[in-house]
């Protein structure tokens, strides 16, 4: 039996228009059901919209429409958005449908007949935007917790739910599935909620008519969350349990925003053990994606469109960035900036410019024909091979710990790699040379391990791995799966097909420069161009080989890497602005050329002591200047 792989993510709430940050967790969802998919996984996901509540109900009679037709309006952008994100789900819930209303009153009449919901008179908080019931003590100076705005006192007939009953049953499961809540500070601070005392649940309205209602009580509508929390079950054809739901349940990841996971730890699973139903295995809670620094809200005019990103940069780096840019279960910051660099730096920089240049060299020395691998790979090539060879495994590993940040930085790992190994074989040396055996194997290694990233990275970037499998001249790209992303399966002779770029560079987009000081007169800056210097001069510059032993980001500085380098007489730390082109991990173990000699200099309060050169071209590929392990640490460059 195949395994399977069932998520979902939260049904969204059409209030307004989606924001990049729901893009964020739907891309996500999206990204691990077709990679599970391409590993050979059966894969069911789930999206929805959560279309019932008081507030709800408020906006469309502010609007002059009904709650049915406000919220179709909406709901129909959501599902344009994912056609642009390239999502491609497996079922949406709307929880106006016709099935939804079956299985919430299913849910709420079982849970009825065993005793663990009863009818009693509800007074208390409500937070309308947030459609959440507030005990006194868990106010913030009268205010929601959660969104910090006003709450409203609530006095009506209820039912409620027994809650409190199965307290001592979910904290022993939480402690026995530690996997269930993730991440662990999530899972600490739901275990910490539920010991703080959890009181029974209000899960029905009198004073609104737009929602679900109460089966066996036509006055009442089902409280929104324990409406919507049954869209997972919807989906499967609950009542029914067998078809989808024999073959589906439980879920495998509820992927959510942490501001939901009570919602999602504490209700839902109490639902379900009401139900006598298997919990959920794992509830991951993300997250959130800021805006310099903010949450995004309409309210404080921070909230960016994803549509005009998509249009303006496409959909593939929009989807690069929001995964790479952020590590999964942290929060993370969206800016235009970051975009572009990110952007120019991955995408342009290193893997549109390794297919360019790959395909072009193949144009040049075989007319665009992948040629026959004829030499032994030495160790250069084999390094390339087994780096190639592992890493399909590797970002599955990733994937089933629900690291996407880590899987990426894993595939283009293999990327800078494969452009070390361009410079390091130089085919246009090997092209002087009258046998070319040699150069036909560098060739080779160099296409197919094009090959091997199209297929890795197309769960990711769908329509970049479609342009790239075009490129290297190869069809049937949605047939394979990862048993395919192994050496040596590109056919010798195939005929390659270059295209233009798949990533233009993007013009940085340039800041205003801050006012100069009226009394301040600013001193022009010498330039170097055109400046001659006597070899006095230049000999004052000690230049030395630096083994790097360690590298890592500098805090608050993006552009920024801190080097730890062995220049043979002692150990030095250099800060350079290399961040947006070289990953840490790619530089371990490079041997570059430093100025030994250069006054230490503090750069963002880290020591910098000395400077690494670089190459420049004129499209903004930057390079370290480096020589070969046979040159020792310490080298006296002259």
């Amino acid at each position: 039996m195949r395994e399977r792989f069932y998520v979902t993510t939260p049904i969204y709430y059409p209030s307004d228009r989606l924001h990049i940050g729901h893009a964020y967790t739907t891309t996500v969802a999206d990204s691990l059901a077709r990679w599970h998919r391409f590993a050979g996984r059966d894969v069911y996901f789930v999206t929805g919209s959560d279309e019932h509540g008081q507030k709800i109900q408020r906006a469309a009679l502010a609007k002059g429409v009904t709650p049915q037709a406000y919220v179709d309006e909406i709901v129909a952008s959501f599902k344009h958005l994912w056609e642009k994100m390239n999502i491609r789900y497996d079922d949406f819930v709307r929880t106006t449908d016709d099935r939804h209303h079956r299985a919430v009153q299913a849910v709420f009449q079982k849970i009825y007949d065993q005793g663990d919901i009863y009818k009693s008179a509800y007074e208390g908080w409500y937070c309308t935007p947030c459609e959440t019931f507030w005990v006194e003590s868990r106010l913030e100076e009268g205010h929601c917790p959660d969104c910090k705005r006003p709450v409203e006192l609530v006095k009506e007939e209820s039912y409620f739910f027994r809650l409190s009953k199965y307290a001592e049953r979910l904290l022993k499961h939480i402690e026995e599935h530690p996997e269930f809540i993730q991440p662990e500070s999530r899972r600490n601070e739901m275990v910490n909620f539920i010991k703080g005392g959890l009181e029974d649940l209000c899960v029905s309205r009198t004073t609104f008519d737009w929602g679900i209602p109460v089966p066996f009580d036509s006055k009442h509508v089902v409280y929104v969350w324990f409406d919507a929390l049954t869209n997972y079950l919807t989906a499967l054809g609950y009542p029914d349990t067998d078809g989808l739901m024999e073959d589906w349940w439980p879920a495998d990841l509820h992927l959510v925003g942490k501001e939901i996971m009570r919602f999602h730890t504490i209700i839902w699973p109490i639902m379900l053990m009401a139900l006598e139903l298997p919990l959920p295995k794992t509830v991951f809670g993300h997250g959130w994606l800021l805006f310099d620094s903010d949450k995004m809200s309409k309210s404080k005019g921070n909230v960016v469109d994803p549509l005009v990103l998509i249009d303006e940069f496409g959909v593939d780096a929009i989807r690069y960035f929001l995964m790479r840019e952020i590590s999964f279960g942290q929060d993370g910051n969206f800016s235009r900036k970051a975009l572009i660099e990110r952007t120019n730096a991955d995408l342009a920089n290193d893997l549109g410019n390794l297919l360019n240049r790959t395909l072009s060299m193949l144009n040049r020395y075989f007319d665009g024909v992948v040629p026959e691998p004829a030499a032994s790979p030495g160790d250069v090539d084999q390094a390339l091979i087994d780096h190639a060879n592992r890493l399909g495994k590797e970002v599955d590993d990733c994937l089933k710990q629900f690291k996407l940040n880590d899987a990426l930085i894993r595939i283009w790992q293999l990327v800078g790699r494969a452009n070390k190994y361009v410079d390091e074989r130089a085919p246009w040396n090997l092209a002087k040379l009258e046998d070319k055996s040699e150069l036909s194997s560098v060739m080779y290694n160099l296409v197919e391990t094009l090959r091997i990233v199209a297929l890795l990275i197309k769960p990711f970037l769908p329509e970049t791995g479609e342009k790239m499998w075009q490129q290297l001249g190869l069809a049937g790209l949605n047939s394979k799966s990862l048993a395919d992303a192994v050496w040596g399966l590109l056919p010798a002779g195939t005929q390659t097909a270059k295209g233009d770029p798949i990533f233009p560079r993007i013009e940085a987009e340039k800041e205003e420069e801050p006012a100069e000081e009226p009394k301040e007169q600013k001193q022009e800056e010498t330039k170097p161009e055109g400046v001659l210097i006597s070899i006095d001069d230049f000999m004052k510059c000690e230049l030395v080989v630096a083994e790097i032993l360690e590298a890592g980001p500098v805090k608050g500085a993006d552009r920024l890497l801190k080097l730890q380098v062995d220049i043979g007489s002692e150990k030095r730390q250099i800060v350079a602005g290399i961040a947006k082109h070289y990953a840490p991990a790619d530089l371990i173990g490079k041997r570059i050329v430093v100025v030994q000699n250069l006054k230490p200099a503090k750069l963002r309060g880290e020591l910098s002591e000395g400077m690494l050169l670089a190459a420049t071209s004129p499209d903004g590929t930057l390079e370290l200047v480096s020589v070969s392990e046979a040159i020792p640490a310490g080298s006296r460059v002259k």
